[in-house]
């Protein structure tokens, strides 16, 4: 599947129920923040398993439930998170130049 078909199954999930007038900018952006907890939850107490293989689905969902939620505010701001995300990995390259950062969890002001 492409990501504009993504895109528009989001929008006319969210379109089809009238659930836009409901989106604004504040409330997406939380519920961006709790769906990110709720992945981060999936990880909780998980001791040395790293990878929480038995919680993949959980995981999966999560995940999906925060991306949602992030196109629908990248919507409603008239943003293209394609552009935004290949925006932000032009700048990240620059911060952490392949010389520099390769094989360190150094910051950038740390490099």
């Amino acid at each position: 599947m492409r990501f504009e078909d993504v895109q528009a199954e989001v929008a006319a999930f969210r379109d089809d129920r009238d659930w836009r007038q409901f989106h604004n900018p504040k409330d997406l952006a939380i519920s961006v923040s709790l769906e990110a907890s709720e992945l981060l939850e999936t990880f909780q107490w998980s001791g040395t398993d790293l990878e929480c293989k038995d919680k993949e689905a959980s995981i999966g969902e999560e995940l999906a439930d925060v991306m949602i939620y992030c196109l629908l505010l990248a919507d409603r701001l008239g943003m293209d998170p394609v552009q935004l995300m290949h925006d932000k990995i032009q700048k990240n390259a620059r911060k952490y130049p392949v010389d520099k950062a390769r094989g360190s969890s150094k910051k950038y002001t740390e490099l």
